[in-house]
């Protein structure tokens, strides 16, 4: 692999050059056909020429990421190997890095924060270089990523739309082709739908699968960290990288390896095709164009020899549990934010409602939750994986919430987005694959769910199916 071939993977006819793939980038610079600092240089050049239009980017490193590169250059000359080692990778701006602050999407002056968090810490230790951090909308609340202290990010696909949220700035990143891979989190889907919205493979990971230090769990244990990637490989390659527990961290699963889970081919699986709702008492409804794109999936997935059967799991009061963990969890953040008085108002009716519901409500929900993975879970007693929409529509244009009160935006993100949420409250994993394109060219995507300390299964399956779909060659022009 030449260093020219490395450094100038293109996307569709038009686009500007974009980063080769996780694998091949890590691979290239372990036997020396490229350096990490070129690699850096390209990505912050990518960065900044992209930052105008789709403000991927809260903090850009570029100083920091050129040192960490050099330092990269000088371990790789000395005969050090590590899987990630002078590779540019992104964080989202939820995540602590030493000398930068974690604004969460929110205005005001943040201090600089003086300790990693253990997911940045072992991205580090695997040799990452860490050019900047991604934008999320305020406190990671919405699936769009839009807000007074930043302005709109907005998808490499059409300009026009979100990339989703709360991880919209990890996902146009990477999609965009500027790093090749990030690390997001996922709260209600904030991985997935990102991911989906934007033709990547999103993983969230079983609870506790990626340290949230320094919060022993995060959001009241809904938000976990996890991974946005173009392929199942480089996915694989950055959750195992990303992946292992702080001393003090609540939820500690069992170690798996996803690099060797990628490259197995699964038996032959049952599976459940699932168009399902869980009740929020909120009109919603699928899109033709989401639903036909995941019946296409199914039977692609049919083709390659599993049995796919109609089958909804059981959710039950499910979301009677999320609220209180949710808005509890606003309510904390909110009480670190240097300026209260900036926060969204809709932000302030999360807390509002946070505060009422954050003591019983909150003990209730969490005491629930054993309950709901036996009702739930009921499911995988006859079926191996639940195949469902990762959202019920398209992706949303820039804006379209924009102004709404709180309870409008309530409801119409659950109208767009009802799928993912409930495997936050389980805890368990689900990976987003692209489920294909509309008419006029915007990403859908479907979820592969399973149960608990299933992401070996559920990567091999995606793997499976993106040998044949070939999505990681498909990107977006602009």
């Amino acid at each position: 692999m030449s260093d020219s071939s490395v450094s100038s993977a293109t996307t569709a006819p038009g686009a500007a050059p974009a980063a080769p793939g996780l694998v091949a980038m890590a691979a290239a610079l372990a036997e020396g056909s490229v350096s990490a600092r070129r690699l850096t240089e390209e990505a912050l050049g990518r960065i900044a020429a992209a930052q105008p239009e789709l403000n991927a980017f809260r903090t850009v490193r570029a100083d920091a990421a050129l040192a960490e590169a050099d330092a990269a250059d000088r371990r790789l000359a000395a005969g050090e190997r590590l899987p990630l080692l002078g590779v540019p990778l992104a964080v989202k701006d939820d995540m602590d890095v030493t000398g930068e602050p974690t604004a969460f999407g929110c205005a005001g002056s943040f201090p600089p924060k003086t300790a990693d968090s253990e997911a940045v810490r072992r991205l580090r230790a695997a040799g990452a270089v860490i050019v900047g951090k991604t934008q999320t909308p305020e406190l990671g609340q919405w699936p769009f990523t839009e807000g007074g202290a930043f302005g709109e990010t907005r998808n490499p696909w059409n300009p026009a739309y979100t990339p989703g949220g709360s991880s919209g700035g990890s996902a146009t990143a990477v999609a965009a082709g500027l790093v090749p891979a990030a690390l997001g989190s996922d709260g209600a889907g904030s991985v997935r739908i990102p991911a989906a919205w934007t033709h990547l493979v999103g993983v969230k990971p079983q609870r506790g699968r990626i340290s949230t230090w320094p919060e022993p769990e995060s959001f009241n244990g809904l938000t976990v960290n996890g991974v946005l990637a173009r392929t199942v490989a480089d996915a694989a390659l950055l959750l195992d990288a990303a992946s292992g527990p702080h001393p003090e961290d609540l939820h500690r699963p069992a170690r798996i390896s996803a690099v060797e889970a990628a490259r197995r081919t699964p038996r032959r699986l049952r599976i459940a095709l699932s168009f399902g709702m869980p009740f929020t008492a909120t009109p919603k409804s699928l899109d033709p164009r989401v639903r036909s794109a995941v019946e296409r999936l199914a039977g692609r997935l049919e083709s390659l020899g599993h049995e796919v059967v109609p089958e909804d799991p059981r959710y039950g009061p499910i979301g009677l549990t999320f609220v209180p963990r949710a808005t509890s969890g606003v309510r904390d953040w909110a009480a670190r934010v240097p300026d209260p008085a900036l926060l969204d108002p809709r932000t302030h009716e999360a807390v509002r409602t946070g505060r009422v519901l954050g003591g019983l409500a909150l003990r209730v929900s969490r005491r629930a939750e054993a309950g709901l993975r036996w009702r739930v879970g009921e499911i995988f007693d006859r079926f191996d994986v639940v195949l469902t929409p990762t959202t019920a529509t398209p992706p949303l244009r820039v804006g379209a919430l924009a102004g709404l009160g709180a309870m409008a935006t309530d409801r119409a993100m659950i109208a767009a987005c009802p799928y993912a949420w409930t495997w936050n409250v389980l805890g368990w994993p689900g990976v987003n694959i692209p489920a294909g394109l509309t008419g006029d060219g915007l990403p859908m995507g479907a979820q592969l769910l399973g149960p608990a300390d299933s992401e070996p299964l559920l990567l091999a399956l995606a793997a499976q199916v993106e040998a044949v779909e070939g999505w990681g060659s498909v990107r977006p022009g602009r």
